[in-house]
């Protein structure tokens, strides 16, 4: 039995320090949690627990992929390639209304190769998606049956 000068009313140190949330090491402290549970699960789980509340709000529609968008306007035929440069210019015109910043970020897994890819993510409403529709040639064609439907 080993003998201490402590009294039993005195709180045991700990090891751990107590951090709230909204400290770098709260942050910290929360983000590995995110990923030792990402690593422990599934890739499709991992990348949702990794994504947090921007997947959710993928899902629920207050988010949209531009991949999304186009399909929604009637450019689901688009080849992926086409997809692909369509995002970009729509990145370009987020970024030029935004003073350079990027948009949202969120885990998505590609349509066709099933892969998990990195994406934006934008609100249906922004009017970079707009922008990108008659700015890039492929998609011009979407923009005149776009604004007849909304008006």
């Amino acid at each position: 039995m080993k003998v201490t000068d402590r009294s039993p009313l005195q709180p045991t140190p700990r090891t751990v320090p107590i951090s709230s949330p909204g400290t770098r090491r709260g942050r910290r402290a929360i983000a590995r949690h995110h990923l030792a549970a990402a690593r422990d699960t599934t890739h499709a789980l991992g990348y949702r627990t990794l994504s947090s509340n921007i997947a959710a709000d993928v899902t629920n529609g207050r988010l949209t992929r531009t991949g999304d968008f186009l399909d929604r306007v009637g450019g689901g035929d688009l080849p992926d390639g086409q997809k692909s440069w369509f995002g970009r210019h729509v990145a370009k015109a987020f970024r030029t209304a935004h003073d350079g910043a990027d948009a949202i970020k969120v885990w998505a897994q590609h349509r066709t190769t099933g892969h998990w890819v990195h994406v934006h993510v934008y609100n249906p409403a922004d009017p970079a998606l707009y922008t990108a529709l008659g700015s890039y040639k492929a998609t011009r064609h979407l923009t005149a049956a776009d604004i007849s439907e909304c008006a």
